[in-house]
């Protein structure tokens, strides 16, 4: 299991970096003037030699290559929520790397996030723990002993 949540932790670091240089890279095209031809051709173009969103979709390129191995290791439905942990990676990337505002209510929106992962993870755990073969005979609460 260590190896997983290592492969993961890094898989969801280069994903929040990788969405940070996106979005870097998409300000710095900027938008379509007209939704004409022309200008949808000019923001691609833009878009295709941006080295922010090249780096960008390569580092996404490498978190989806790391997904396919988790998933082919665990249950999709242990390592697919846990990849919830990269909003809490991508809101701090977007605070040291794009300077943004982020207001408390969204701090604690991805404090939600953790608390929803570290229940996915335990829930592993338990899945994991071994049964008793032969469990204890339980006493009534109420009756002779």
């Amino acid at each position: 299991m260590t190896k997983v949540l290592i492969v993961l932790l890094i898989a969801l670091v280069l994903e929040a970096v990788g969405v940070v240089f996106l979005s870097r890279g998409l300000k710095q095209i900027g938008e379509a003037e007209k939704l004409t031809a022309t200008e949808v051709a000019r923001v691609i173009r833009r878009g295709a030699i941006n080295p922010s969103i090249l780096l960008g979709v390569a580092l996404e390129t490498i978190f989806f290559g790391a997904l396919l191995y988790l998933l082919s290791q665990r249950d999709v439905s242990l390592i697919w929520p846990l990849t919830a942990l990269g909003f809490v990676l991508t809101a701090i990337a977007a605070k040291l790397v794009l300077h943004e505002d982020i207001h408390w209510t969204r701090w604690m929106g991805v404090a939600l996030i953790v608390i929803g992962a570290a229940l996915v993870s335990y829930s592993e755990k338990v899945k994991r723990a071994p049964l008793v073969a032969n469990p204890p005979p339980v006493e009534p609460a109420f009756g002779p002993k």
